[in-house]
Order: structure tokens, then sequence, then C-alpha cells
């Protein structure tokens, strides 16, 4: 079985080579390893040595710490109603942060501003 952390380190792989738009196969090339080993870091079923998580994270654009940003409240947080337990690893909820990071920024507030008098109607 899986340790916590593992899981908690592979989903923020995914998470932020998702977001990205970068592919497992462009990320095993930039770190030099096979695409199926970015798979097994992502689900977790593989360990991320230090060495690894630090060219990962050079080639994501973030720093080591991102990874673990998040982690002590893991098991802790209880989801909100309506929300999927796992926010990063639904694909809608990624997909919809990208679109909407690619909107201009006085476009978005004002899509931000809509979406939160939407959802206290609802």
């Amino acid at each position: 079985m899986a340790h916590t952390v593992d899981v908690h380190v592979g989903q923020k792989i995914r998470q932020r080579r998702w977001l990205t738009g970068m592919t497992q196969q462009r990320l095993a090339e930039l770190v030099g390893i096979k695409f199926q080993q970015i798979q097994k870091y992502e689900t977790g079923a593989n360990r991320v040595s230090a060495s690894r998580l630090w060219d990962i994270a050079e080639a994501l654009g973030v720093n080591v710490a991102f990874f673990f940003e998040g982690i002590k409240n893991v098991e802790q947080t209880e989801p909100a109603e309506n929300v999927p337990t796992d926010l990063m690893g639904d694909k809608e909820a990624m997909e919809l942060i990208r679109s909407y990071y690619s909107i201009p920024e006085d476009q978005r507030r004002r899509l931000f501003e809509l979406a939160r008098v939407l959802s206290n109607v609802a």
C-alpha cells in the first residue's frame, strides 16, 4: 500500500504537469527517465527520490516545497458538500482552472465575481 506522503507528492506532480499542459512523456524526457516511471510517481506506487524530485521541480518550474504543500491536511480535511475528495485529481476541475487562468485578468475577475454570486444562489 502506498504511503500517504508518496500519494500526495504524486498528485502534486500530476497537478502541476497537467496545469502546465505537459505530457508525461515530455516530463520524463526532461528528467531523463521513462514515462512509465512518471506514471508510477503520480499514482504514488513508486517513491520519488530527493534528487529526482529536484529534477522534476526544475522541469515543472516550481521549488521542491511545492510538492509538500498541504501535506498536514491530507487525512484531516473533510470535503465540502458537492466537492470531489481529490479536487486536483478531478479532470474537470483541473480543466476549469487551466481555462480560468487563460482568460485576461480583468475578465477573469468579473467571471470570478459571477461564479461567487451564482454559487450563493444555488
